[in-house]
C-alpha cells in the first residue's frame, strides 16, 4: 500500500494525522538522535524531514540515520530539488502556489522528477500556501515569495481551490518554521468547508490546545517541528499527539 493511502486510513480512523518535522541541518547533528527518540516515544504517525537551507552535502546520510532509528514512515519535505534520498519512503511534491516564482511552481519539479523516478520515491502532490505568521521566514527569503495575509480569506480559498483543481492531494497551509502565529482557526474552518482534499497545517503550533483547535477546525494533517527542535519532552508531545487523534 502506498504511503499516502496509509496516511489517509490513519486520518479516517484517528481523526487527523500528526507529523513530526525534523530539520536535517548540521546544527542539529548533536541532538538529532535524541529528537528521534522523543518522537518515537510520542504518538506521531510519520516523520517529515527537510529544511529551507542545508549548508552541506549530508542530507542523504541524515535521512538514513533517521530511517535506521524509527519505524515511522519518513517523508521528505523538500526545500529544493537536491533534497532527495533513496532512504526515504516518500516525498511531498510541493508546488508553492501562493507565490509567483516559476522556480517553485514548476522549475524545481522538472529538475527533481528524473531523480524521484530513479529512486522509486512515492511523490505526494501538495499545494503549498505560505501564510504570514508574524515574522519573515526562511521559506519566504529562499523562495523569494510574499506570504499571503491571513485576513485575505477569499484569496487564500481561491488559491487552495486552484491547487485542488490542479490535482494536488493535499493543501499545506504553512506559517514557516518558528512562526509567531499558526494559521487562524477561522481560516482553517473556512477552507475546510469548501475543499474536498485534506488540509495540512504547520508553523507556529506550540501547544496541545493549539493542535486540538486546528484539528477541530477541519485540518486533517498537523505538522509540529520547532518545539521538537527546542527540546519538548516526550510527555508534552504525547499530550499533543493524543488530542490530535481524539475523534
Amino acid at each position: 500500500m502506498q504511503i499516502f493511502d496509509k496516511l489517509e486510513k490513519i486520518r479516517q480512523k484517528r481523526g487527523a494525522v500528526c507529523f513530526a518535522l525534523l530539520d536535517p541541518d548540521a546544527k542539529n547533528d548533536s541532538t538529532l538522535l535524541a529528537q528521534i527518540e522523543t518522537v518515537n516515544n510520542s504518538d506521531f504517525d510519520a516523520i517529515l524531514v527537510g529544511g529551507s537551507l542545508i549548508m552541506d552535502n549530508e542530507f542523504n546520510t541524515r535521512i538514513q540515520s533517521i530511517k535506521n532509528n524509527t519505524t515511522l514512515p519518513v517523508i521528505i519535505f523538500p526545500g529544493s530539488s537536491k533534497q532527495l534520498s533513496v532512504h526515504a519512503d516518500a516525498i511531498l511534491y510541493l508546488s508553492l502556489i501562493s507565490g509567483r516564482n516559476p522556480q517553485y511552481l514548476i522549475g524545481e519539479h522538472i529538475e527533481s522528477a528524473p531523480s524521484i523516478y530513479n529512486l522509486g520515491l512515492e511523490a505526494i502532490p501538495t499545494g503549498y500556501i505560505l501564510l504570514d505568521g508574524g515574522q519573515r521566514t526562511s521559506v519566504e527569503i529562499i523562495s523569494n515569495t510574499t506570504p499571503l495575509p491571513m485576513n485575505k480569506k477569499d484569496i487564500i480559498l481561491a488559491t487552495a481551490l486552484a491547487g485542488q483543481y490542479l490535482g494536488n492531494k493535499l493543501i499545506f497551509l504553512e506559517s514557516g518554521s518558528g512562526a509567531d502565529n499558526h494559521a487562524q482557526i477561522e481560516l482553517i474552518s473556512y477552507l475546510a468547508k469548501t475543499l474536498s482534499i485534506p488540509l495540512m497545517v504547520g508553523g507556529g503550533i506550540q501547544t496541545a490546545k493549539s493542535a486540538e483547535q486546528i484539528k477541530d477546525a477541519g485540518a486533517g494533517y498537523i505538522v509540529v517541528g520547532t518545539i521538537i527542535e527546542n527540546g519538548a519532552s516526550a510527555q508534552d508531545l504525547l499530550e499533543l499527539t493524543r488530542v490530535v487523534h481524539t475523534e
